[in-house]
């Protein structure tokens, strides 16, 4: 830990004389406490100069700053609601108590504040106080307000000081969890049930990724964080459960940048009885839902209105293998042998691994070719059956699998499928990459196969991350500015 700095040797110096004198910096309680928009409110009405004394409110937040002019001190208090202007006057405090709480409240301090609602001469909505109460002292001053804290790492870093400096960081955050909520309406709303599935997993499967891996004592076994959602949802449908749906953390042991994170929170659902068809109305309805919250949540931001604009149906539709096609100029793609393929990747800049397989190198010609030209929200759509170990084969598409991805400008948001639901087909799927990988990315999964074999309904399944979609919404240039804590590198 540094070494203090004088101010705050002196803010320390406060504590110790608080507590000499018998009172307590830092209570256990601020019972009855309203936010500041209720004070605002209760403002409405009054006359500049006026106050309602037959009206009482407490308010407690953070304290900005104390103006003084002669016997009256203007102080400056923000709750998350918002910012409220204390009026302190020796007439209502008391000589004594005024000029005492002048020498001890600081930039930063905690307060409370009973009173009545009051309009300054200027006009402004105020709480003229009658008593104030220290809720914590702050022995670290924040940073100054018009600059903040502007090293990006540190704001990273120290989310929470990021936050206490900044307004506009703060309605981000409220706004997230808000469409959160949000989500949740519209799957409860549709008959989806809220589930909880194992983080820690023996096999991690249902995604192309790198898990972390761990060991568990009680098991005498290793295990890995689980890199998706999807095999346990798909049993409890097996199970019974007809639709079903998870928000949780998964975690993939790769790179970080601005729209990939080791650690981030997903949205999983599975519907039987359904197909890709109906998830994707499903879908627009949802992104529809979320874009209206977004600009009502914050009217006044033009970035917000364009990005949650892109997000109105209806959307464009590209199919997967005739738009790689017609920008690649390539023809017959579904011809070419995977090492035909990983030669055309390779010519494209590709630099995954030459053992990867023939799907990856399908989606690294995609990425190449067909994601830079896509301008707004789109479904792009019937995958190549390479690409998807868990996708039901296209009824009418030789070839390919019932699956759709939907992009955003620099992004890919949302990835569903008709489920594969045979399990004799599933298991040759598995065992299939297994022998063309040579690794475990795509894990064979024996305990999910013999869950099929008891059966699962025609079914339709979804996962889209959740800070990519609120990167998406209020047009963030880095997912580390949709995540709360995002991993950062020692200093």
């Amino acid at each position: 830990m540094p070494e203090e700095t004088p101010l705050e040797r002196e803010r320390r110096g406060k504590v110790a004389r608080w507590r000499a004198d018998g009172r307590e910096p830092y209570p256990w309680e601020f019972p009855g406490r309203v936010d500041t928009a209720v004070v605002r409110a209760a403002c409405a009405g009054l006359a500049p100069g006026a106050d309602d004394p037959a009206r009482s409110f407490r308010v407690g937040g953070r304290l900005r700053i104390v103006r003084q002019h002669g016997r009256t001190a203007f102080a400056d208090l923000e709750d998350l609601a918002g910012p409220l202007q204390l009026i302190l006057r020796v007439d209502e405090l008391g000589e004594s108590a005024y000029r005492s709480w002048l020498a001890d409240l600081d930039p930063g301090d905690i307060l409370g504040a009973d009173g009545s609602p009051a309009l300054s001469r200027r006009g402004e909505p105020s709480l003229l106080v009658r008593s104030l109460t220290l809720l914590a002292k702050a022995i670290t001053p924040p940073p100054e307000k018009f600059h903040g804290l502007q090293d990006v790492e540190e704001r990273l870093r120290r989310r929470y000081v990021d936050l206490l400096s900044s307004e506009a960081v703060r309605r981000r955050f409220r706004v997230r969890s808000l469409l959160l909520r949000a989500i949740r309406e519209h799957f409860d709303a549709a008959g989806f049930l809220e589930v909880e599935t194992p983080v820690l997993e023996r096999v991690a499967s249902g995604a192309a990724a790198q898990p972390f891996v761990t060991r568990s004592n009680y098991l005498d076994a290793e295990v890995q964080l689980r890199i998706a959602e999807e095999l346990p949802l798909k049993r409890l449908l097996v199970g019974g459960l007809e639709r079903v749906y998870e928000i949780g953390k998964v975690f993939r042991n790769e790179d970080l940048d601005s729209i990939h994170a080791p650690e981030f929170t997903e949205l999983e659902a599975y519907w039987a009885y359904a197909d890709y068809h109906d998830m994707r109305r499903f879908l627009e309805g949802l992104y529809e839902r979320l874009a209206a919250r977004t600009v009502e949540l914050l009217p006044d931001d033009p970035e917000v209105a364009r990005a949650a604009g892109r997000f109105r149906p209806p959307f464009a539709t590209l199919d997967f293998v005739e738009s790689l096609e017609a920008r690649s100029g390539i023809p017959d793609i579904l011809g070419k042998s995977r090492e035909e393929l990983r030669a055309l990747a390779r010519a494209a800049g590709s630099t995954v691994p030459d053992g990867s397989s023939t799907g990856t190198f399908l989606d690294k010609l995609f990425e190449h070719y067909v994601e830079p030209s896509i301008d707004r929200v789109t479904f792009v759509v019937d995958f190549p059956t390479a690409t998807t170990p868990l996708a039901k084969r296209h009824r009418a598409k030789p070839g390919r699998v019932e699956r759709f991805e939907v992009f955003a400008p620099g992004m890919e948001l949302a990835n569903a499928y008709t489920e594969l639901t045979d399990p004799d087909e599933q298991e040759e799927r598995f065992r299939s990459q297994l022998g063309e990988r040579g690794d475990d990315r795509y894990a064979y999964d024996a305990d999910f196969v013999e869950a099929l074999r008891y059966g699962l309904p025609p079914t339709t399944g979804i996962g889209f991350g959740i800070d990519r979609l609120v990167m998406a919404l209020l047009g963030l240039s880095s997912i580390k500015d949709a995540i709360l804590f995002p991993p950062v590198r020692e200093r």
